[in-house]
């Protein structure tokens, strides 16, 4: 099973934006059509069309939350064509749940997410991410976008097995090497749950 899909349109944008830049993409594929994507790490504007770049190069359909209102006309139309799913003023209150359903009701679905929830620099990541999978019983993708070396892609993936810490020991390794376009905004992987055993049984369950 694979979730290469996307139009020979598209795959052209995307691999003649990455030549244009001079990136190269090295990347692991992925063996299934559902799983949570990492966009990191996340220090900048560029990030997004870079972004969708690497998804049409690697024929990816990614998909994003973004609020309702957001989709209105005249512009509603352009944010679905790319991959924006909107989320209703209720279903906020808790991302993790509407977005497990979502996964359970999509036979395709690769979730974009930005960890870190903003361009700058913070103490700990969002773990929407990791509660999605979980719930959800998804692999999480680690995307990345290395300025500094100019490559891009997915490296790898992970199953979240409810031990954050190991499972974010691994994220961590990952991305150590990776640099963003503007290092000083950069996060170290890091989730506060790590520090509060206590909320590791409910993970899965928790707003994010």
């Amino acid at each position: 099973m694979t979730t290469e899909r996307g139009s020979s349109v598209t795959y052209w944008i995307g691999k003649t934006w990455l030549k244009a830049f001079g990136w190269r993409l090295e990347t692991e594929y992925p063996v299934t059509d559902k799983f949570v994507l990492i966009a990191a790490p996340h220090t900048t504007g560029w990030d997004l069309p870079f972004m969708l770049a690497t998804s049409y190069a690697m024929r990816l359909p990614l998909s994003w939350m973004g609020k309702q209102e957001l989709f209105r006309p005249p512009f509603g139309w352009a944010l679905r064509v790319l991959g924006g799913i909107p989320i209703a003023r209720g279903a906020r209150k808790n991302r993790v749940g509407w977005a497990v359903e979502q996964f359970a009701q999509s036979p395709h679905l690769i979730l974009a997410i930005p960890a870190e929830g903003t361009r700058g620099a913070v103490t700990h990541w969002k773990s929407g991410f990791y509660r999605i999978a979980l719930g959800a019983g998804v692999p999480i993708g680690l995307g990345y976008l290395d300025f500094e070396k100019k490559t891009c892609g997915i490296g790898g993936f992970i199953t979240p097995t409810g031990d954050v810490r190991a499972d974010m020991d691994l994220i961590r390794a990952f991305y150590r090497d990776i640099r963003g376009k503007y290092p000083s905004k950069e996060s170290i992987p890091r989730l506060r749950e790590e520090e509060d055993p206590s909320a590791l049984p409910l993970i899965a369950l928790d707003p994010a």
